[in-house]
């Protein structure tokens, strides 16, 4: 019968051995140099940031232009107002993207001669929309629309409808990336079980694609949320409108900064998600690889 002590004993991890101790040492080292050359670095761009910038003659000038903390804190409240109708827009413009989006890469995926003329309409729409400049497609539907149909049409509306025709080619080549990043022995499985084609789309086919187009999609969510901010072009009191209302009262720019700033904080929330699910998507996949 053995005892406890040596029972405790024999359950003890073995002590590392010289090699796996010198491998510590060698990690510990080179993390320490790692935050040392970080830390020089960032010094030493301060510096050059500081004598090349901040101790300009200029500097002083575009300090009161740009960056007044009283301008900024009393044009913040109509500012803010125009930002929430930019994300009015952004929210119902994804909803309009996604499904758009989602048929016209359906549509750009379809079999058969059968399907030829909607290939090409679809394909002749995401060609159009992904070379056309953003603010010409919203000077056509933002007077072209409401020319033809002659009555006036909210701002949000237009804005909404011009966001969606862009987006919404950008976001169907991408869909249709991820599609066609399937293999196919995946369709021909499931049409061997049974299933049709739309369910094959819906079942097999889509999830598989959702995690290797989801980094591209966030990515182009990011750019909508900065175009929004262009729709004041249509006459809507957005935060770009209203921060240029304030700079022509105060003939000083730090509005614009305050609404950029706001673009910016809504953007970074989505930019970290991105980065954090791409490193977890490289992961997986290397997941059991010799690095």
């Amino acid at each position: 019968m053995t005892s406890p002590t040596s029972a405790s004993a024999a359950a003890a991890p073995p002590p590392p051995s010289a090699l796996e101790l010198d491998r510590r040492a060698y990690r510990r080292r080179q993390s320490q140099r790692s935050v040392l050359l970080a830390i020089v670095s960032t010094v030493v761009f301060a510096a050059i940031v500081w004598v090349t910038v901040i101790q300009t003659p200029g500097w002083a000038a575009v300090q009161q232009s740009f960056f007044d903390p009283r301008i900024a804190i009393e044009s913040l409240p109509k500012v803010w107002d125009g930002f929430l109708l930019n994300l009015q827009v952004l929210g119902l413009s994804v909803i309009t993207v996604s499904v758009v989006a989602l048929a016209v890469a359906v549509l750009r995926t379809l079999r058969g001669p059968v399907f030829f003329p909607l290939r090409v309409l679809a394909a002749g729409y995401t060609d159009l929309f992904r070379g056309f400049p953003f603010i010409i497609v919203l000077y056509l539907v933002g007077y072209g629309i409401p020319t033809i149909l002659d009555q006036r049409i909210p701002p949000v509306v237009l804005g909404v409808v011009a966001v969606t025709l862009t987006y919404s080619a950008y976001v169907a080549e991408v869909i249709r990336a991820g599609i066609e990043a399937v293999h196919p022995s995946q369709r021909l499985a499931a049409r061997a079980l049974g299933l049709g084609h739309t369910q094959t789309l819906r079942h097999v086919v889509l999830p598989q694609a959702l995690r290797k187009m989801t980094p591209p999609l966030m990515n182009d969510f990011i750019s909508m949320q900065k175009d929004v901010g262009l729709i004041s072009i249509l006459g809507a009191v957005d935060a770009v409108a209203a921060a240029r209302s304030e700079v022509s009262l105060t003939y000083n720019f730090t509005p614009y900064i305050v609404a950029g700033i706001l673009f910016v904080l809504l953007a970074i929330p989505t930019i970290r998600v991105t980065d954090w699910y791409t490193a977890k998507l490289q992961r997986r996949e290397q997941a059991g690889s010799v690095l």
